[in-house]
């Protein structure tokens, strides 16, 4: 989340008159995330997160947006987009499109505990099962095909040694996306991006899952790695930490039991995991975009936890 573009009170009253929500008593930037200009509003009724979109479109949205609303009415701790009068749920401000979601209670964790690894996931699989009516389809919007246009911008900015990573990195995704099996995994929505930011609790209760704007079709596997990759490393060494994977994976398969395939390709779809987040951490610092409140990634990070899924690091 970030601040793009900068509004006025009386902008967000009128708004969230139209909307039914009560008159705004406080508004303020989020500056975590960047994709998007996003707003915690309080109002008379109660308080809410004001998204508006800066690079997905009108004709984008309606996966994102109804996928919430599909959880939502089955029972899942998720944000429920605010419908106008005619139903409507995907909205307009500033001439950008934009949604209004109830705000969720609880704090993302910092250092989480076996025990919220495994809530992590129980709720992912909660998600993925009732995500198998869910019936638009969209593709993973940072999937194979972007990787594949990314890599060659961001490898005019990085040092040798990373530019040979990129590229011998996505020459072994593009081999693993052609494999039989890699055709046997159990694809459908994922979030494609449960990280530690993007989760509440209250102690050690999960209260909510939030931001589902990078959400698309994918291997439900793409989705455990990535949170593997956030909730269950060292976070300066980027190495594993075999307890909380197992908490993990113990609460995942509580729902919802891996397939062969899936157990084979764990560890090549959390290079898939570290290496989209690595790409989008380098185009983000790269080829940046202008915003009033913005906090950056650091790439090295991600590069960190791909080396050592790779073996090269010890």
């Amino acid at each position: 989340m970030a601040v793009y573009t900068e509004l006025t009170m009386d902008e967000v009253a009128v708004f969230f008159g139209a909307l039914g929500l009560g008159h705004p008593l406080s508004i303020r930037g989020i500056t975590s995330g960047i994709e998007n200009t996003n707003y915690f509003v309080r109002t008379e009724a109660g308080e809410y997160v004001l998204t508006l979109f800066e690079r997905l479109t009108f004709e984008q949205l309606p996966f994102y947006l109804h996928f919430m609303q599909h959880l939502a009415a089955r029972a899942m701790p998720v944000p429920e987009p605010v419908a106008d009068g005619s139903g409507e749920i995907l909205h307009s401000l500033r001439g950008r499109p934009s949604v209004v979601v109830n705000r969720l209670a609880g704090e993302s964790v910092t250092k989480p505990s076996e025990v919220h690894c495994r809530s992590v996931g129980e709720v992912l699989a909660r998600m993925h099962v009732a995500g198998t009516d869910y019936p638009r389809r969209q593709g993973n919007p940072r999937g194979l095909q972007w990787w594949s246009e990314v890599v060659p911008v961001v490898s005019r900015f990085v040092t040798d040694r990373e530019r040979s990573l990129l590229i011998s990195e996505l020459a072994f995704q593009k081999q693993i996306a052609d494999s039989f099996t890699y055709e046997q995994l159990p694809k459908g929505p994922v979030h494609a991006d449960v990280f530690r930011d993007n989760v509440l609790f209250d102690g050690e209760k999960l209260t909510g899952v939030i931001d589902f704007y990078f959400a698309g079709c994918d291997a439900l596997l793409f989705d455990i790695a990535v949170c593997l990759n956030d909730w269950c490393v060292d976070g300066c060494t980027g190495r594993p930490q075999d307890e909380r994977t197992a908490a993990f994976l113990r609460g995942y398969e509580s729902i919802r039991a891996l397939t062969p395939a899936e157990c084979t390709l764990l560890s090549a779809m959390q290079r898939a995991g570290a290496f989209r987040f690595w790409l989008s951490r380098l185009w983000d610092l790269h080829v940046p975009r202008e915003a009033a409140l913005l906090e950056a990634h650091d790439p090295t990070h991600f590069e960190r936890i791909l080396r050592v899924l790779r073996g090269e690091m010890a």
